[in-house]
């Protein structure tokens, strides 16, 4: 029998004929993890750097536009500037592009164009937890104006979760509460609105909530 030490030697000795066997292959495999780091930091710097930066210096203008109502101004451009639509389009895969489907949503939710309105907001992308609530509340909005009040409960609930302060979430849990009593389940839009009360009394919402409390039960 091969002793302890005999078996770690063999052990060792097919490492290292691996090694040598493998050693062209090993090299080739270390290389393309190298040239694919240069490249993807070549296009981050290179090519993906410059687009956000035109990007994000022709975008001010729709924004302008966007901020004064001038809503078909805003997605479709105007004088040379181009408009949100146009952002998308051309400048894909940036930081600004992704703020363009938040502005291009809520534009065609202005407009009435619900459709549109959804299609964007459910593109945008936030890690800031107030400006994604808001986009969610929006697409509840556009739910609610097509009457798909299942879709409108479910955008208005991950809102008033995703905001998550004491602003927000009863402003988007008054609105659920609606959605409710649109269903015609108002022992839940009470519920909802007892929600506020109990865990939003400072709440501009809260202030008048009795009355929507009063009335869901009245209904129930």
């Amino acid at each position: 029998m091969k002793t302890k030490t005999e078996a770690q030697k063999s052990s060792a000795v097919k490492s290292g004929s691996f090694v040598q066997e493998n050693q062209k292959s090993l090299l080739f495999i270390a290389a393309a993890i190298v040239v694919m780091i240069v490249i993807y930091i070549a296009y981050l710097k290179l090519y993906l750097g410059p687009r956000e930066s035109t990007a994000a210096n022709q975008m001010h203008v729709a924004q302008d536009f966007w901020a004064n109502k001038e809503w078909d101004k805003a997605i479709n451009g105007d004088a040379g500037y181009p408009g949100f639509k146009k952002i998308i389009s051309e400048y894909s895969n940036t930081k600004t592009a992704n703020l363009a489907y938040f502005y291009l949503g809520t534009a065609y939710l202005n407009k009435g164009e619900y459709r549109q309105a959804i299609e964007n907001l459910t593109n945008f992308r936030s890690d800031d937890n107030m400006v994604a609530a808001e986009a969610l509340g929006a697409t509840g909005d556009a739910y609610v104006e097509l009457k798909d009040y299942d879709k409108a409960e479910t955008y208005f609930k991950k809102a008033a979760d995703k905001a998550s302060n004491k602003f927000l979430t009863p402003f988007y849990l008054k609105k659920l509460g609606l959605v409710y009593e649109a269903k015609k389940d108002n022992k839940t839009a009470a519920e909802t609105y007892k929600k506020i009360k109990a865990d939003y009394p400072e709440s501009p919402e809260a202030q008048s909530i009795d009355a929507y409390i009063a009335r869901a039960e009245a209904r129930s």
